[in-house]
């Protein structure tokens, strides 16, 4: 394990993932939300969708960097 800064709120914690313990359902929560806002509709860009979804650019592009949602083939970034 390693000591990191969680790329998403900014604590110091000690692990092997990005992000804290408390982001890490902040995170399911958002992939969650993304996807089933994915299966119904279509966006030109993460900025788009992170309007529509009210999840911070930061954390959309992270999620995409990460393969962790689906659905995003036709939005640019």
């Amino acid at each position: 394990m390693e000591f990191k800064r969680c790329v998403r709120c900014g604590c110091f914690f000690m692990a092997d993932n990005d992000v804290c313990c408390n982001c890490q359902s902040k995170d399911r929560m958002d992939i969650s939300k993304l996807n089933s806002i994915l299966d119904e509709t279509s966006f030109n860009s993460v900025q788009d969708l992170s309007i529509e979804s009210g999840i911070n650019i930061n954390n959309l592009n992270r999620f995409i960097a990460n393969n962790q949602i689906s659905g995003i083939d036709n939005i640019s970034l």
